[in-house]
């Protein structure tokens, strides 16, 4: 038999709110160039300003814009745009998994929902908040996903604004919110060899096999990091 989600001690709607928001405004400020980015490139890429924004408010994948966007402007049919997308947030599914026991109680509604705001960051979040609790609470992880949203779709659309009377965003180094973030994101994580030693061969397989494997160097080095993390993880229990 499956057992049920251990619900979290109650919290007053406000506090969680407050908190949610607390824990995700680090992450969701570190973004805020990533989004102006987004927007700005959108625009050279030839697409609307309303299609822009629609992209963040629909899509919202960060990565996975950026690259649709590039090859949306290189004049790519939309079948390769939509295998890129699917392989550059391909790591979802894991997210997926990790929650899968804690959310399979939940109604279609709520499932639904969790599933549309999962971002790395909002699960980088909420995995913390279970640890620390012992359990996962859904409305925490909603409000803190949501309120990322909001951030990610304003720096959008800063970014929109900004496009059309700056030229040049794109040679800003704003790209470089995207390392720092996901670097803010792995570091506390790293409390244990497996953990160390995942991170590690990950990173320095994609380095070896992004010019070999392009199309899909994300997916073999983020398996290579967990089978190593899973092998020492066995040796050490």
């Amino acid at each position: 038999m499956m057992s049920e989600t251990r619900l979290p001690a109650p919290e007053r709607t406000g506090a969680l709110w407050w908190r949610a928001t607390l824990d995700m405004l680090p992450l969701s400020i570190s973004v805020i160039p990533w989004g102006i980015l987004c927007g700005a490139l959108a625009l050279q890429a030839g697409m609307s300003p309303l299609q822009a924004q629609l992209m963040s408010l629909l899509v919202y994948a960060g990565a996975a814009q950026l690259s649709a966007t590039t090859l949306f402007g290189a004049g790519t049919p939309l079948l390769p745009i939509m295998g890129s997308t699917m392989v550059i947030t391909s790591q979802h599914l894991l997210y997926g998994f990790t929650f899968r026991r804690d959310v399979l109680p939940l109604s279609l509604r709520w499932r639904a929902s969790l599933a549309f705001f999962l971002t790395d960051e909002m699960f980088a979040v909420a995995l913390k908040e279970r640890e620390r609790s012992g359990a996962f609470n859904p409305a925490y992880a909603l409000i803190a996903g949501f309120v990322f949203y909001l951030f990610w779709n304003l720096a959008t659309l800063l970014g929109i604004a900004a496009g059309q009377y700056i030229e040049g965003l794109d040679k800003m180094g704003l790209d470089f919110a995207i390392a720092a973030t996901f670097i803010a994101m792995t570091l506390p994580a790293m409390k244990n060899l497996p953990m160390v030693a995942a991170t590690l061969v990950s990173g320095g397989t994609a380095l070896v096999t992004k010019p070999l494997l392009a199309e899909i160097h994300i997916i073999v080095s983020a398996l290579a990091g967990m089978v190593v993390g899973y092998v020492l993880h066995r040796i050490r229990r």
